[in-house]
């Protein structure tokens, strides 16, 4: 890189931030920073005025240190001095910026100082601050910029400034809407009802025979919730893994030839509502569902509620994270290099000992993702154990009651999400244990000429019996909830009627064009907006930490790593109740906006984008870096013509994994919809609190079909990863498939 270009950047960044803070209103606008009405108010009026103007009409003098530092950081792109001396300087310039930024923002509030003693010490501060503008946020921008550079000029990261700017950006996203309010309402575990700091509390609060309960394995009682997640989430990360790898090896190492219908099954859980795969099995298995009815009617047997507690949960978490599994596993299946097989085969390994000590070996890193993928997921569930729980208790179900109930003790809910973090943190240590430091890496710069070893015949008979009768019994379960949308009342009145999807979807024709009279459509529209704006940032910034956290070596690595995690591992309920907690009051004032939704998607989501990115990535060699490298190839270039091709199938696992989940969440939004931004979760939880399930079914059979024609978008636009491999011929593909 030559010396001109980082004193140019340098130049341009400390220019946006005197820009944001000279030109542009430092607070945020009531009626948005595009509605311009701050103009006339940009020097007079306080709540519009810029950081300039309030320092010197309005007695801000808590923002006066930040000129000196963005002034002074200009200097730096024109003065001389080596590339580390002037890396070092941007460093601290940068760094004293954002204390001062940060320490200004927390520390003055709606009503002055946020903390009594900085009143008892400094008296009263004169003024108080709303929310951050427009203006703050490209001085905050601009700081993060000038430090990313001056790591890139001190050496770090390679004296890479797109690596640098990735750290910075990963690390400061995930520290502000992801650790910041996780830590924020965890907190609330060492306060009590009145806000005294009590850590002893803690304690108490996870001490109780509720959580810790052992009576049922002695028959007089029930075990407590902490045993009840654990083992459910063992069993659903197990369970979910095992038929995922049968997927995965259905669709890329046999003839099967309805493959495509297949993987439509095997994703069609992912795209749908939570409770409405609870709602399924319930018509199905429930008291009066169609097997206890027939039970009752061909053989006397009486109708039971067996459906309700672990077994129904656990049924239905299947359900609904297996294709978790599939997404992550199928990427790192097809990565597996044929030539290593052939060359197995060739030391007269039969295809047994060739897939046992070959194959299945190399598919290590996405077996160990995808388990604790399945794991965390389980724990953080609320959905289907809120549905078909019955008497089996678990965490994330005590946390809501804990928050929405009539307690609504805020501290005993984060006790129980720390609880929570606790155990997704030992399945994240123990899954590196598992995987290790060893090299997975299949996927080199020279061609693959080897053909795919077909599966032993009796490993491919097991997986079809798997993957086969539950994908049959995924089509006869979405069979009943598609007819439940098409008759006027389940169980009662079975007459054929249109009459919900008219209710929901109606269009009429008016003077000016096309009307949407249906009820659903506000919230549909919504959704799909937001949505199409979370999947991309979701899958952006999920790979970006993932070619981080594998290609480069920092302090903190791992550290990061669980970062990345975290809001995973929380409960949706908490992490919405943590937004608002934190977002709802300055700095950041956006409790009520899209943002918040926005924001809540892309940190709730990205983890799966993560996982598969570090799956497929593992299987990358790092020789194709080099060569880049050696071709003059920067990282960026590196990263977009070399790496992300080959990570195609954890880009569709990503983007479908960020949209899906965008339109069918529940629990961390329901804090966070208005009238305004209405989801069509929320629409659809309403309507089956108020009894009205032909419509919530009809809605969601339509989200349904949204989702399938965006996952078939996704795929068309994100395309095939190509590795220049010998295809087999036909004949050998359809003896493989036999």
């Amino acid at each position: 890189m030559s010396r001109a270009t980082p004193t140019r950047a340098v130049a341009a960044w400390a220019l946006i931030g005197l820009a944001g803070f000279v030109l542009l209103p430092w607070y945020a606008q009531q009626e948005g920073v595009l509605a311009f009405d701050w103009i006339g108010g940009l020097w007079s009026h306080a709540d519009s005025a810029s950081g300039l103007a309030l320092i010197a009409a309005h007695n801000r003098w808590w923002l006066a240190p930040l000129l000196p530092v963005l002034l002074a950081s200009l200097a730096v792109g024109f003065v001389g001095g080596t590339r580390r001396q002037r890396g070092t300087t941007l460093v601290w310039l940068a760094g004293i910026g954002l204390a001062i930024f940060w320490l200004q923002a927390l520390s003055i509030g709606l009503r002055g100082w946020n903390a009594e003693w900085l009143t008892l010490t400094l008296g009263e501060v004169g003024g108080r601050q709303v929310g951050i503008g427009i203006g703050a946020t490209l001085v905050l921008l601009s700081l993060l910029g000038l430090l990313s550079l001056g790591l890139a000029q001190r050496g770090a990261f390679g004296g890479d400034a797109f690596v640098a700017g990735a750290m910075v950006t990963v690390v400061a996203s995930i520290v502000l809407f992801t650790a910041w309010p996780v830590l924020r309402i965890l907190l609330q575990a060492f306060n009590s009802s009145d806000g005294t700091f009590a850590p002893a509390l803690l304690l108490d609060r996870l001490s109780t025979a509720k959580i810790w309960s052992l009576r049922c394995l002695t028959g007089d009682g029930r075990c407590g919730v902490a045993w009840n997640t654990l083992f459910l989430a063992l069993c659903c990360g197990a369970g979910t893994t095992m038929l995922g790898l049968a997927f995965a090896l259905i669709v890329t190492r046999t003839g099967f030839r309805m493959k495509r219908t297949l993987r439509v099954l095997t994703v069609l859980p992912i795209i749908t509502p939570p409770f409405v795969i609870g709602l399924g099995l319930i018509l199905v298995f429930g008291r009066s569902g169609v097997v206890n009815q027939a039970l009752d009617a061909w053989f006397g047997i009486a109708p039971t509620r067996w459906i309700y507690g672990f077994q129904g949960v656990f049924l239905a978490q299947l359900f609904a994270f297996t294709p978790v599994a599939f997404l992550v596993l199928i990427g790192v299946v097809e990565g597996v290099s044929p030539t290593l097989e052939e060359a197995s085969q060739t030391l007269r390994a039969d295809r047994w000992d060739t897939f046992r000590t070959v194959s299945l070996p190399l598919m290590k890193p996405g077996l160990a993702n995808a388990f604790l993928v399945g794991f965390i997921e389980s724990i953080a569930d609320f959905g289907n154990p809120i549905v078909l729980g019955g008497d089996y208790g678990v965490l994330s179900t005590e946390i809501y009651f804990a928050v929405v109930g009539a307690q609504l003790d805020y501290g005993r809910a984060a006790a129980l999400a720390l609880l929570l973090l606790a155990f997704a943190l030992g399945a994240f240590f123990l899954q590196r244990r598992l995987v290790g430091t060893r090299s997975y890496a299949t996927i080199s710069g020279k061609g693959d000429s080897g053909l795919p070893t077909p599966m032993p015949a009796g490993l491919r008979r097991l997986a079809q019996w798997i993957a086969l009768p539950w994908a049959g019994f995924t089509a006869l379960l979405y069979g009943f909830v598609l007819v439940g949308g098409f008759v006027k009342i389940w169980g009662r009145d079975h007459t054929p009627t249109l009459q919900h999807y008219a209710k929901a979807f109606a269009v009429e024709s008016g003077p000016n064009g096309l009307i949407w009279t249906g009820a659903a459509w506000g919230s549909f529209w919504t959704t799909v907006k937001l949505a199409a704006i979370a999947a991309p940032l979701t899958a952006l910034l999920g790979l970006l930490a993932a070619w981080l956290l594998v290609r480069q070596r920092f302090v903190g690595r791992s550290t990061l790593e669980f970062a990345t995690m975290l809001s995973f591992a929380v409960p949706g309920t908490v992490i919405g109740v943590a937004y608002v907690f934190t977002f709802n009051v300055p700095p950041l004032e956006i409790t009520g906006t899209a943002l918040i939704l926005v924001l809540c998607f892309v940190f709730r989501n990205m983890p799966v984008g993560v996982r598969a990115g570090m799956a497929s990535m593992s299987q990358i060699d790092r020789s194709l870096d080099e060569a880049s490298a050696t071709l003059r190839g920067r990282a960026w270039q590196t990263l977009a013509h070399v790496v992300l091709p080959l990570m195609r199938p954890a880009m569709v696992a990503a983007l479908v994994y960020g949209f899906v989940r965008a339109v069918t969440t529940v629990s961390a939004v329901v804090f966070l919809v208005t009238a305004e931004y209405e989801l069509a979760t929320t629409f659809i939880v309403l309507r089956v609190i108020n009894g009205d399930y032909g419509l919530a079914i009809a809605y969601s059979c339509a989200l349904i079909l949204l989702m399938l024609a965006a996952i078939l978008l996704i795929q068309l636009l994100v395309g095939q990863r190509r590795l220049g491999r010998r295809a087999a011929p036909a004949p050998i593909a359809a003896r493989a498939g036999a």
